[in-house]
């Protein structure tokens, strides 16, 4: 006999998927620390592929729900809520990477030692070559989404939401391609990571940056076999929003970065 829904909110089945998560973080933890130890990587890999299953595990999990009618519009809300949640603390993530950079460059002085910190000899970025070509290729690729979005939520056009989802995906690895190229160019230049406090915040930030595009490439990538799967509504599509959103969120990063490391850093190296 079919079970018939009374009320609005999802209650989950028992699951051992948390508890997995749960060990498996704590193991790539632990296995990361006794690698940067020299003891050995293998627990580390085997944390990561532990987290990577409990991820495609619970996410399958939750598309297999919204197929079956358990995401009603309250339960949609609180995805939504809790995915904005996420983007505020990545937010707060890169906000500590950018105080980073401006610290050293606003307050030169060592309050510690007393001793004024003085710049390498540091080749200067231009930024109006690759960063700048970088810039648009991600911002290309966020109308890619946009478009892809609006074709979906207006029209429920799925050919355009297919084809902007994948030119969206293909700038975001042609961001990927250029940015290694970048680093690879600058370490031939001397940009050593840890050579110097600039190095170290460059690298970690735009390299930080670089991972998110990374994710939110295999993000997309997955709201394009689904859409191709005919996944996807004009009512019910949080898991393509969630990308979208995430997608917009790396471009914003990038334009302060942009502006920030390449243009006003470099500009006062």
């Amino acid at each position: 006999m079919a079970h018939v829904k009374d009320h609005d909110y999802h209650i989950l089945s028992p699951s051992v998927l948390p508890l997995l998560g749960a060990a498996s973080g704590f193991t790539m933890l632990l296995g990361s620390v006794m690698w940067m130890h020299a003891i050995t990587p293998y627990v580390f890999w085997i944390g990561l592929v532990g987290v990577l299953y409990t991820m495609f595990a619970w996410w399958s999990t939750m598309v297999t729900e919204s197929h079956v009618g358990d995401h009603t519009p309250v339960v949609r809300i609180g995805l939504r809520m809790g995915f904005i949640l996420f983007i505020i603390s990545e937010i707060m993530f890169f906000f500590a990477w950018f105080w980073a950079f401006f610290k050293p460059a606003l307050y030169p002085m060592n309050e510690y030692i007393g001793s004024e910190y003085i710049p390498p000899e540091i080749y200067a970025v231009d930024p109006f070559h690759i960063p700048l070509i970088n810039t648009l290729v991600l911002l290309l690729s966020g109308c890619a989404v946009t478009w892809a979005h609006h074709a979906l939520v207006h029209n429920n056009d799925r050919k355009a939401l297919i084809n902007g989802l994948a030119i969206g995906i293909v700038l975001g690895i042609a961001f990927t391609a250029l940015q290694a190229y970048e680093y690879a160019y600058l370490l031939g230049k001397g940009w050593e990571f840890g050579g110097d406090q600039f190095f170290s915040a460059f690298y970690m930030a735009t390299g930080f940056h670089g991972f998110h595009v990374l994710i939110g490439t295999i993000f997309l990538t997955v709201c394009l076999v689904r859409a191709i799967k005919g996944d996807f509504t004009p009512e019910q599509h949080v898991g393509f929003e969630a990308a979208a959103w995430y997608w917009h969120f790396v471009d914003v990063v990038w334009l302060f970065l942009f502006f920030a490391v390449y243009v006003w850093g470099t500009a006062s190296l």
